[in-house]
């Protein structure tokens, strides 16, 4: 998590001063469920809630402590009683470290799907956008990168769209699963602490409670959550490749917008370069490689251990400061993205109406042609074309094989580009609705 790749909102989630701030919400949420069981007094819950939403927790203080101790959740737990004072005997009795910790990364995770869930939206909305714009604008379909049948732009956009749309699901999905808490004490089977308070805190925090923790809350749910975000990623380098792809000089059917002052090269002033589609390339890798290391993490010995421990300190922030970093960038990328219709004809053209070849195909096959007569005819006349001799149309019309077959009106039916855009309107109804 460095700065250049961080956005305050989401960096705020993993702040000490945040952390400390739930460590103590769920701290105080256990003390006062534990005065209404009369375990504890209910003045003294009073004080140590009263007191500790008054405090600012001092990071430096804590920090302090911990070098001496060697325990973070204890440095914490010694602060809080230098600041509510004797009351502070009855906080965390019956809990363990992990009840704090997991259940704080698990808030932690919740608040931030949340933000990733509203990037995702922006991005939808911009994608919809832009599609609709293009809904029939004209551009040449690839396989292998080599041109195959006309698409729309618009086509392109909406495919982006319903991936993003399944992107959302995912996260949502993952929040769910990732929206648990755990007040079990040590190896989670409540031997020193009431069951209702763990419901009493996980309802106070907005979570669930977690059918059996062990003391830690089993990391396949984490597993998954990572594993989200970097399928998530995927689907925003696909679009980004995309992009850089339709950037290139010998296509430029589209590109980044290049603002006023940008400059593209130190050594060449004339370069146009789509260095952040190439940045949201490399974000996308690093988001990826957070969920192996969460996916290790499943595996702890018997009740628990800690290898889990480093590794989420770590990943927490970074794949989810650097994801939502990378999808606001992409959405501005979309919103901005300039396109250049005449490009996309112009290269729909380049190769002489070969992307008809099978309609031609299959209009030969319909006439009583065998489908392998077919094809060799057709590729005969393709062939010539990528030899640059002529155009496909001049040469199906010259070529007896074809007009045994179909007239010069009967071929020239088969080069109608609108043709293949006649289930567009169905396509952008699937994806969109009836909007």
């Amino acid at each position: 998590m460095i700065p250049r790749y961080s956005r305050p909102e989401m960096t705020a989630i993993w702040s000490p001063e945040t952390r400390f701030r739930i460590w103590f919400e769920i701290e105080a949420h256990a003390t006062d469920a534990l005065a209404e069981l009369g375990v504890v007094p209910k003045e003294a819950a009073r004080a140590v809630r009263d007191k500790g939403e008054k405090a600012v927790f001092d990071v430096a203080r804590i920090d302090a402590i911990e070098a001496e101790v060697k325990h973070d959740v204890i440095a914490f737990l010694t602060h809080l009683s230098e600041i509510v004072g004797p009351e502070a005997r009855f906080v965390h009795q019956g809990m363990t470290s992990s009840d704090v910790l997991d259940t704080c990364l698990n808030v932690q995770l919740v608040r931030a799907a949340d933000i990733l869930i509203a990037d995702v939206d922006k991005l939808l909305a911009a994608l919809k956008k832009r599609a609709f714009e293009h809904k029939m604008t004209p551009a040449i379909g690839r396989s292998h990168g080599i041109h195959a049948e006309p698409v729309t732009f618009g086509l392109k956009l909406a495919q982006a769209y319903a991936e993003f749309a399944r992107a959302r699901e995912r996260l949502v999905a993952a929040r769910k699963e990732v929206a648990t808490c755990a007040i079990s004490g040590a190896v989670g089977t409540f031997a020193q602490i009431d069951p209702r308070v763990e419901a009493h805190v996980a309802k106070a925090m907005g979570l669930e409670i977690e059918p059996v923790s062990t003391q830690v809350i089993p990391r396949d749910r984490h597993a998954m959550y990572f594993a989200t975000l970097g399928v998530v990623a995927s689907s925003m380098e696909r679009l980004a490749i995309e992009i850089r792809h339709l950037q290139r000089t010998e296509v430029l059917e589209a590109e980044e917008y290049f603002s006023p002052g940008q400059k593209g090269s130190s050594a060449m002033p004339h370069k146009r370069n789509p260095v952040l589609t190439e940045n949201l390339t490399g974000l996308a890798r690093m988001v990826r490689a957070y969920a192996l290391p969460a996916m290790e993490n499943v595996a702890l010995w018997h009740e628990r251990d800690i290898s889990h421990s480093s590794v989420e300190r770590m990943i927490g922030p970074d794949a989810t400061v650097t994801l939502d970093f990378a999808l606001n960038r992409l959405a501005g990328v979309i919103e901005k993205l300039v396109v250049y219709p005449d490009n996309m004809q112009k290269n729909l053209d380049r190769l002489g109406g070969l992307v008809h070849s099978q309609r031609v195909l299959i209009a030969l096959t319909q006439k009583g042609v065998a489908r392998e007569d077919a094809y060799r005819i057709v590729q005969d006349n393709a062939m010539k074309v990528w030899r640059g001799e002529g155009d496909f149309l001049t040469f199906l019309k010259a070529d007896p094989r074809v007009t045994a077959k179909m007239s010069a009106k009967e071929i020239e039916e088969n080069f109608d580009l609108g043709y293949h855009f006649k289930h567009v309107d169905t396509i952008f109804r699937r994806v969109f609705g009836e909007s």
